[in-house]
């Protein structure tokens, strides 16, 4: 059961990974960026870089390296670091998104699902 939560967890990763890889045109990057300041337009692009880099090394481990994740030390604390990462981004969403909106609440449920993922299996091998 715990295999099968990691790698629902790898999917879910590389789907987020993907989704960043299109923000440019998600999000019109290109006209929406403009209007910061030549370092914060940079230091947004470079954070998206580095968190779908994350997202694709995430997947990955949860995908190739499942026994490992599961059967040691380093890897029963990687989970616990993907289970905090995620929570640490649904909480980001309650705090600093628009909670009016149902489509905040939508991404928190989201990022909520990505942290189960993870302390599901982190739990079951504790």
């Amino acid at each position: 059961m715990a295999e099968t939560f990691l790698k629902a967890g790898g999917l879910y990763n590389i789907a987020f990974a993907l989704l960043h890889a299109f923000s440019w045109w998600l999000f019109n990057w290109k006209e929406e960026l403009r209007k910061l300041s030549s370092m914060n337009e940079a230091n947004v692009q470079v954070l998206n870089y580095c968190v779908t880099f994350t997202f694709v090394i995430f997947g990955y481990i949860s995908l190739a390296h499942t026994r490992e994740l599961l059967g040691t030390p380093l890897g029963r604390v990687l989970l616990m670091l993907m289970t905090l990462f995620w929570f640490a981004r649904a909480m980001g969403q309650l705090l600093l998104f628009d909670r009016d909106d149902w489509g905040s609440w939508l991404l928190f449920a989201l990022f909520a699902i990505g942290a189960a993922l993870y302390a599901f299996p982190a739990l079951l091998v504790a």
